[in-house]
């Protein structure tokens, strides 16, 4: 009907809430903590217990931790100890000795019981990180959901809940495609997303997303991989136009740079020379290069509590990403140029109204499944 204009689609997110308890949330740091304390106090038990000739020292599949297994073997050599002191107790008719025997059982019998907790709780831990799958919380009444800042904060504390990033790709203010993410970071979402929608959407020459979706792994998969234009503004898009980020000395975009001899020139007048070459691997796997460049000195600077917070002794070092830089700048040109810039400026217009429409008008602000 001509309603769709296939030369760019609009992407963004909503996060809306899970019908899910509020309070029934696992955390995985919380877990984390907890398992390393588990494995700390195992570890001493098993020492002990060698130690006692209680345990006879096992092949152990890791120095560093027991496994299940070890552990059951564990609470069966305290069995058959408590067993045998109660063979010496039933067969004993020496008051004392049997008032001796008794004592000496309470250790292993609290041991047991500890041991047997120990067994519990690390299966319950482990099936906590296996429902985590790389996130960070969720809940217990619905264990697909995470827990996450909404916009909808009554208390207005920040008070985190259970719900789900719904992400949408629209066009003229129709949905052409949706999903339904645990992850509250739309960055992360986008590529996943783009996926999806290329199973049964031809993706268009532009994607349009707002700041929230800006990274270097998603410029270069949409550049690279899909042959596509992201009009994406990175994060500090809107604070590099500000007379105060331009103005400031410190700020190393700011310093003058000489090409021939790669090299900056800081605030004192000092030369920031190329060292060396460095990468940096982030938790999902990608690596980002970077160019470090060091201060010929520092030392005696009057600018140096402003300008580093290095330790004495230590010179300001300047990280430079080369690729991102580059990248940056493309996206200067693109949001600046009068057909792609409008096309991004059509994106509050576009995408936006369509999440006012699902929660105002249907009234669709919580999940009910």
């Amino acid at each position: 009907m001509g309603e769709i204009n296939e030369e760019a689609i609009f992407i963004d997110g909503t996060k809306l809430e899970a019908n899910a308890n509020r309070y029934t949330f696992v955390w995985r740091k919380s877990i984390e903590r907890h398992s390393s304390s588990l494995v700390d106090k195992s570890n001493r038990i098993y020492d002990n217990l060698v130690e006692q000739d209680i345990l006879p020292e096992i092949e152990r599949e890791s120095p560093d931790e027991l496994i299940l297994s070890e552990l059951e073997h564990m609470g069966e050599a305290l069995d058959a100890h408590i067993a045998s002191i109660n063979q010496k107790i039933e067969a004993s008719s020496d008051t004392q000795e049997r008032k001796r025997l008794r004592s000496e059982r309470k250790e292993p019998r609290l041991l047991r019981k500890v041991i047997t907790d120990f067994s519990e709780r690390k299966q319950r831990y482990a099936l906590q990180k296996r429902t985590l799958a790389g996130r960070n919380s969720y809940s217990k009444t619905d264990t697909d959901a995470t827990f996450m800042r909404m916009k909808e904060d009554h208390m207005q504390n920040g008070q985190l809940k259970p719900g789900y990033n719904v992400q949408i790709a629209t066009e003229g203010q129709y949905t052409l495609a949706y999903d339904i993410y645990p992850n509250p970071t739309d960055a992360r979402t986008l590529l996943p997303f783009l996926d999806e929608i290329s199973s049964y959407l031809p993706l268009p020459p532009h994607i349009v997303a707002d700041a929230g979706y800006g990274s270097q792994e998603n410029y270069q998969d949409i550049l690279m991989r899909r042959g596509r234009i992201p009009l994406i503004p990175y994060t500090m898009f809107e604070k590099e136009k500000s007379r105060k980020w331009r103005n400031d000395p410190f700020n190393t975009a700011n310093w003058s740079y000489d090409e021939r001899s790669d090299r900056f020139v800081c605030p004192n007048g000092q030369d920031v020379t190329f060292r060396y070459m460095s990468k940096r691997t982030d938790q999902y796997g990608f690596t980002r290069d970077f160019k470090v460049y060091e201060s010929e000195g520092c030392d005696g600077c009057p600018f140096r509590s402003r300008c580093t917070k290095a330790k004495e002794g230590r010179h300001r070092q300047v990280h430079i990403n080369t690729s991102w830089e580059e990248q940056k700048e493309q996206m200067k040109k693109w949001l600046s140029d009068q057909k792609t810039g409008s096309l991004y400026a059509k994106r509050k217009i576009d995408v936006e109204p369509v999440f006012g429409y699902l929660k105002a008008n249907l009234s669709f602000t919580r999940f009910s499944v």
